[in-house]
C-alpha cells in the first residue's frame, strides 16, 4: 500500500471519529474503500456534506463502492470487447488453405 493511500485511510477514519462517531465505524468505512479515488471521494463527502447520522456515512460508502464496481465492470467489458473485435478482424492466426 502506498504512503498516500495509508494516509488517506487514516484521514477518513480520523475524520469520522472527529465527527463524534465510533472509531469502529471509521475503521470499517476506511477498510471498505480500497482505492485512493474512493477514499478521496469519501473525504470530500465528509468535509462538505457534513452527514448528520452514521447511516448517511454508510450509505455514501456503499454508493462509492457501487460506483467503483460499476466502473470496473465497464472497463472489463470494454477490454474483452476489444479483444473479441481483434479476434473477429484478425482470426485465430491459423492459416486456412483454400481449395
Amino acid at each position: 500500500m502506498t504512503d498516500q493511500k495509508s494516509s488517506l485511510h487514516r484521514e477518513v477514519a480520523e475524520k469520522i471519529t472527529d465527527m463524534g462517531y465510533p472509531e469502529e465505524l471509521g475503521r470499517a468505512v476506511s477498510a471498505n474503500l480500497v482505492s485512493e479515488i474512493s477514499l478521496e471521494r469519501m473525504l470530500g463527502y465528509l468535509y462538505h456534506a457534513k452527514p448528520k447520522t452514521a447511516e448517511e456515512i454508510v450509505d455514501e460508502m456503499l454508493a462509492i463502492m457501487d460506483d467503483r464496481d460499476r466502473w470496473l465492470k465497464k472497463k472489463s467489458a470494454e477490454y474483452y470487447n476489444s479483444r473479441y473485435n481483434i479476434l473477429l478482424n484478425e482470426g485465430l492466426g491459423v492459416e486456412v488453405e483454400e481449395e
